[in-house]
Parts: C-alpha cells; structure tokens; sequence
C-alpha cells in the first residue's frame, strides 16, 4: 500500500499493524510504501520508524508524492493525508483494478471533500463524497501551489 504523505511516521505504523501486524508470520505481511516531500520531515518520519520497530514494513522516500511511487506500483490501497485540488491522475494510475484511494480534495484552505475512488475492473474511477475534512494542502506537481 501507499501512503502520501509521511510526515512523522505515525500513521504509517499505524497501517503497519493492519498490513503487517506484529503477530502474523511475515509470509503474510503487506509493506506501507510512504512518500514525503519536505526532506527534514522524512527524515524524522524515518527515525520513528527506526525507533518503533517498523522499520521491516515501512518504507519512506522523498519523492513529490503527487506523482505517486511508480517504482513499486500497482497498489492495492493508497491513502493520502494531504488535500488535493483534484484526485492526482498519477495516482490514479498506480492504483490495482479494484483498488481503493482515499483523498482529501478541494482548496488549499479550510473546506476538502474526503474520496474514496475505487478503480473499477475496466479502469474507470468511480468516487465516493464521504463527507467533509480540512487537510493540509498538497504540494508538488499535482497538488496545490502554495
């Protein structure tokens, strides 16, 4: 799975123990690709990983995660914790056939719209509103610019 948007690491260990619990034979384990754009926070995410022993099933990159992770795409699941002006193609290309995205998308500021995009079997996205959020913008190509 993919996760944009690392920031401290935690919600990566937190999908960690849904994709890789600590208890379940690691033949059996998913991975949690993350992606960070701001080099220091990437840093400090990998540290915390490190230091919270989920450095087996977690894996952070510093990468424009608008433009997704393609060196380990396709993805089953993508989760991103920043809001989007719209749901990034790119990342839409990354997602499996069946797979689900949930993204924030909307303004910069204030008011997003959190989605889930399932891609459907023929490759056409089919969104869900899921209710109101406020995320932190975006940046890099496909998001906003701040």
């Amino acid at each position: 799975m993919l996760e944009v948007g690392a920031g401290s690491g935690w919600h990566a260990a937190t999908i960690a123990e849904i994709v890789a619990p600590s208890d379940a034979p690691r033949s059996e384990w998913g991975h949690v690709y993350t992606v960070e754009i701001v080099p220091e926070l990437a840093d400090f995410a990998r540290r915390n990983i490190r230091k919270t022993g989920y450095g087996d099933r977690v894996t952070i990159s510093c990468v424009d995660g608008s433009a997704g992770f393609k060196e380990k795409a396709p993805y089953d699941r993508i989760l991103v914790t920043a809001a989007a002006p719209e749901v990034p193609k790119p990342l839409v290309e990354q997602l499996k056939a069946s797979g689900i995205m949930v993204v924030p998308v909307g303004g910069a500021h204030l008011f997003q719209t959190l989605i889930r995009a399932t891609k459907l079997p023929d490759g056409k996205i089919k969104e869900e509103n899921l209710g109101g959020v406020a995320f932190v913008p975006l940046t890099g190509k496909y998001g906003h610019r701040v």
